[in-house]
């Protein structure tokens, strides 16, 4: 990779992560038409970088509202972390459940088998984008409810259709959560919130398992030694940074359409890019 190719990277995935457009077809993707491999030690190294730099972008960008929030009193701490938690147990028991039977049917338990072999397949992303994308438009056609906060309830549904999301490439995780808050009630700004929420907690799994790949990538491959890693620090740092940036500007621009009734736009974005993947793919 080269310093252009880690910038544009750096621009897709930081924006993508946070847009309710699905930041992992996006990357797959760019990388196709730049020619680069996924599997690669470095390209593990600057995803690691780069979702760390988003990781930031969300905590900066919400950290007022979520001390408003979540933590004005010990009560709203209280209810509002047994929601995060909640939400978050579903996600894995869902999560789960859906990769152990996906491996069963699709590969017959086979130890050797990884979701990623299956659903880096275009025609899959492109599926999951298009319905993304009708989610994000179904719940736009709802009117903003009188009754906007959140219950066990509600976090726990916004936590297993996040749980659903995990193994599809192209179905946006932010883009379900926030429809799914709107679909059950839940006002905007909140469900917005509580899906970043979400996202922080589950971002630093994501990234110790990225982490365990580099870390096995020299064992697996002699040319992927300790020393060439160092020398692409450098420029994984500077796409931590600009993912960081990227990642404020596209927060900034969801929640403006978000709160001014243009949340359907990402929806017909999601349909435009189901096609495109299925043309590229």
């Amino acid at each position: 990779m080269n310093l252009l190719q880690i910038l544009i990277l750096a621009v897709v995935q930081g924006a993508a992560e946070l847009l309710p457009v699905s930041s992992s077809a996006h990357v797959i993707v760019a990388e196709k038409l730049m020619g680069l491999d996924p599997t690669a030690p470095q390209m593990t190294l600057l995803l690691v970088m780069l979702h760390t730099g988003t990781m930031f972008a969300v905590i900066v960008y919400f950290w007022q509202s979520w001390r408003a929030a979540y933590f004005s009193s010990a009560a709203a701490f209280r209810s509002n972390a047994a929601y995060v938690i909640v939400a978050t147990m579903l996600t894995g028991v869902v999560g789960l459940l859906l990769l152990q039977a996906i491996k069963h049917l699709a590969a017959g338990n086979s130890p050797d088998f990884e979701i990623e072999h299956l659903f880096g397949n275009a025609r899959l992303m492109a599926g999951a984008l298009a319905a993304a994308g009708l989610l994000i438009i179904a719940s736009s056609r709802f009117p903003e409810a009188k009754d906007n906060d959140l219950s066990l309830g509600r976090a726990a549904w916004i936590g297993a259709v996040q749980g659903l999301c995990l193994p599809f490439r192209g179905f946006s995780r932010s883009g379900a959560t926030i429809s799914t808050g709107l679909f059950l009630g839940v006002s905007r700004r909140r469900a917005e919130e509580f899906s970043f929420a979400l996202a922080v907690v589950l971002t630093p799994p994501v990234i110790a398992k990225e982490a365990y790949r580099l870390y096995k990538a020299p064992l697996a491959s002699p040319a992927a030694d300790t020393h060439g890693l160092l020398h692409f620090v450098g420029p994984s740092l500077l796409g931590m940074a600009l993912s960081f940036l990227a990642g404020l500007v596209a927060l900034r621009w969801l929640s403006r359409w978000l709160e001014q009734g243009h949340w359907h736009f990402f929806g017909a974005y999601c349909l435009f890019a189901s096609l495109i993947v299925l043309w590229i793919g």
